[in-house]
């Protein structure tokens, strides 16, 4: 007698392999037995009749870091889908970190991924220090199973204190991060994550930046000691920039045989032919001997702000980005001060166009007004509305934004990766893995979840460019290959987790964007429900239904890579 059994599914495996109309039996958190018709009964049956059934999916991309320490679902990713969740990217973690270095990591976060300090601080309790004692402080109440990267950035302040943002490491710092970061993965540390691009809360680059070849090919090779994997965040904006780097990480992939991952690879009309050229250069180094794996997200993006916080979006334009970075007041003051605004709109117009933005100031959307009077404004772009009152948009966007004391929200929807017909092909390569999602992070300027079900939806339903089979196994086999997963998920075999998600093939999908106050100190973010998914399983327990949605089980678990540590 079976604890369960799901009856009448269309099992997608995980492996591309043709889907079946099937029997799944689970027992013990495990798959026990796959197949047609199953011998047997069960304590509990699920007639999946008309769904289909498929391995939870594995979001390899997120910044769960701090959200997992005081919400072990890391929602809303399991309505979508997603059991696995891979945190620690960008060489960013919240261990180790020492006591003196909180604030510091702390600020470089909420910077990077924009997370509100409000939030941050009213949620963390920081009594860790170390990985471990990390791991063990959430790892009691979690319900979606989680792997974590040790940072990079993280370990350069860890053994060199503040020097790590000021210089390359002697020899003796070099061995003493080989050593943090043996420690990392013996605790369960699935890779070492790094960055060539972010900066942090003062404009200055993160520890990572400033590691010589050196140190990152000695951090390599421990990682080649264990057969983990190397997180990194390149030029993604740059076609010759992003080549270059693909051949240094092609170099360390065969140098230390092991599997790198950059992300993202990101679709731009800047830059047109940048994905087919870094693609080619990674087709280059796989022919060569190298694990180059480049992750690609589905969706477009949309970006939303108030000035009240400062954003990613003006990182690039440094008088914009001194002037919001300072307290409200000064905000304030400095946007009605004459000589600093004509700075200002001179920028807007002048500067270097954020990273990924394809859209100009003047077409960004009033999307939220807080003073009745200027509700009318609401959905409207600045350059229409400036047209009618015979002034300037960038002019305006400040104007409105002194008037609501900061609060205004601006808006632009799909400005960049949002060529469905350029992306098609590399998104359904083989070589190219879906990722760079960032679930967790950005939470109050745009949406950073639904990728899976926007890939079904536009990709196999809209496009036909996958089989529903294909696209079940770059959510969960291809991934779990990837990062060392395989041996316990990413598939539907006996002997395996039973991570399972029901879904309607015919109506998956990404719901609209809403606006949920359920962050620590009352604070909101932006989140997508799903459309289509049914039922999630995390270890062969219910997690979430789309009628009742989550249960009280919290059966996820720490997952790391099954590996063989090197004689």
């Amino acid at each position: 007698m079976h604890q369960l059994k799901i009856r009448n599914a269309l099992i997608c495996d995980g492996t591309g392999a043709p889907a079946y109309c099937g029997e799944v039996a689970i027992d013990d958190g495990r798959i026990t037995a796959v197949g047609t018709r199953l011998d047997g009964g069960a304590v509990t049956v699920i007639d999946a009749k008309g769904l289909a059934l498929a391995p939870g999916f594995i979001d390899s991309h997120t910044h769960f870091d701090a959200q997992i320490t005081w919400d072990g679902l890391a929602t809303p990713s399991l309505e979508h889908g997603i059991t696995t969740v891979i945190n620690g990217n960008c060489s960013l973690t919240m261990a180790p970190v020492r006591a003196e270095h909180r604030a510091f990591v702390g600020a470089v976060f909420r910077q990077i991924e924009e997370m509100p300090a409000a939030a941050f601080d009213a949620g963390m309790r920081w009594n860790w220090e170390t990985f471990a004692d990390y791991l063990t402080a959430f790892r009691s109440h979690i319900g979606i199973n989680v792997a974590t990267l040790a940072g990079h950035s993280m370990l350069r302040l860890w053994v060199m204190g503040d020097a790590a943002r000021e210089r390359c490491a002697s020899v003796a710092e070099i061995t003493a991060m080989q050593e943090l970061l043996r420690e990392c993965l013996d605790a369960g540390a699935l890779g070492l994550s790094t960055s060539w691009v972010d900066i942090d809360h003062e404009h200055r680059p993160v520890p990572c930046r400033l590691a010589s070849p050196e140190e990152l090919s000695a951090l390599c090779a421990v990682l080649g000691e264990y057969g983990a994997v190397m997180q990194v965040v390149p030029e993604f904006w740059d076609p010759d920039l992003l080549c270059t780097r693909i051949d240094i990480l092609g170099d360390l992939s065969r140098r230390h045989n092991i599997t790198v991952t950059f992300s993202p690879l990101f679709d731009s009309n800047a830059t047109p032919d940048l994905v087919s050229r870094a693609l080619a250069r990674v087709r280059l180094q796989v022919a060569n001997g190298a694990r180059v794996v480049p992750q690609m997200q589905t969706r477009p993006i949309d970006v939303t702000f108030e000035f009240d916080v400062p954003t990613s979006v003006f990182s690039s334009r440094p008088t914009w980005w001194a002037t919001i970075l300072k307290p409200a007041a000064e905000t304030l003051r400095d946007f009605q001060d004459p000589e600093l605004r004509r700075q200002l709109v001179d920028e807007a117009y002048n500067g270097m166009q954020p990273i990924a933005m394809e859209v100009h100031f003047p077409d960004f959307i009033v999307s939220r007004c807080h003073l009745e009077h200027n509700k009318p404004l609401e959905g409207r772009r600045l350059r229409d509305i400036a047209e009618e009152l015979g002034c300037d948009p960038v002019e305006l966007m400040l104007d409105l934004a002194v008037e609501e004391d900061l609060l205004t929200r601006f808006s632009a929807i799909s400005v960049g990766h949002n060529n469905l017909e350029r992306i098609v092909g590399p998104i359904t390569d083989p070589l190219v893995q879906i990722g760079s999602g960032d679930g967790g992070a950005h939470v109050t300027r745009f949406a950073t979840y639904g990728d899976t079900g926007y890939f079904f939806s536009r990709f196999v339903r809209d496009a036909g460019a996958l089989t529903l089979e294909q696209a079940v196994y770059k959510l969960t086999g291809q991934v779990a290959d990837n990062w060392g997963l395989a041996n316990d998920r990413g598939r539907i075999q006996p002997g395996l987790a039973a991570d399972l998600v029901l879904f309607d093939p015919n109506t998956i999908d990404r719901g609209p964007e809403i606006a949920v106050a359920d962050l620590p100190g009352e604070g909101y973010r932006f989140l997508r429900r799903a459309v289509g998914i049914e039922q999630v399983f995390v270890n062969g327990i219910a997690t979430y239904s789309a009628q009742q949605g989550y249960t009280e089980a919290r059966a996820g678990q720490l997952v790391s890579a099954t590996r063989q540590k090197a004689a």
